[in-house]
């Protein structure tokens, strides 16, 4: 339950409506909206992530409305984690209800630059700044919470504690 690759780096207050434009919210499909995530503030975002690459930001990640869509176009993208220095709490909640990886860490994300090359361990919390060659701790979930990220989301994991019964 790792990821690595290329930093994507934005400042505090990243909105709701900056990650998933309203004028989009016509269509609920993931694969539809993702075409157009964090374009009002990276028009080539879109066109440069791979799957594993991670978003850094600062304060306040995914403020503003409570609609799952921003979690869930930036986990459609590829992102395999995204690294601030404190989320939204609404925007934090979805992301685990979503099955999107999402640590905080102050000093990685003070120090992480757009394009460095990153590897993180969820189950330990490491963030290892491939480019710089630093390793930043941050606080992993705990376990059931790494649950429902691995099983990609709230109700896939109540599905599979289902089927297990």
């Amino acid at each position: 339950m790792d990821t690595k690759g290329i930093a994507f780096k934005y400042p505090d207050n990243v909105d709701t409506d900056v990650i998933i434009p309203a004028r989009y919210l016509n269509t609920s499909n993931a694969s539809e909206l993702s075409i157009h995530c964090m374009e009002d503030i990276d028009k080539d975002f879109v066109k440069k992530v791979t799957a594993g690459d991670v978003i850094v930001a600062g304060w306040n990640f995914g403020c503003g409305s409570s609609r799952e869509h921003a979690p869930l176009v930036i986990k459609t993208c590829g992102v395999g984690c995204v690294i601030a220095k404190s989320f939204a709490r609404i925007f934090y909640r979805n992301a685990i209800n979503i099955g999107l990886p999402i640590l905080e860490c102050e000093e990685a994300a003070e120090e992480i630059a757009n394009g460095d090359e990153i590897s993180v361990d969820f189950n330990t919390g490491e963030i290892y700044n491939i480019t710089k060659n630093k390793t930043y701790k941050a606080q992993p979930f705990p376990p059931f919470i790494q649950n429902i990220i691995k099983c990609g989301g709230l109700m896939a994991s109540v599905k599979e504690s289902e089927e297990k019964l």
